[in-house]
């Protein structure tokens, strides 16, 4: 099972980097999203802690 999981990794190294070489601005735009994303997360649990704590 370790060789499937190896191979899947592997998989999602090489496409990651297909797709930064081939469209490196999509992929900028991608990573700007994800970074986005968990910005806005982390904003949401600060401001349920603080209106909890109010």
């Amino acid at each position: 099972m370790k060789w499937v999981k190896r191979i899947a990794i592997g998989l999602v190294v090489g496409f990651a980097l297909f797709y930064t070489i081939t469209r490196p601005e999509d992929a900028a735009n991608a990573v700007q999203g994800a970074f986005a994303a968990v910005w806005g997360a982390i904003e949401a649990v600060g401001t349920f802690f603080t209106s909890l704590a109010s």
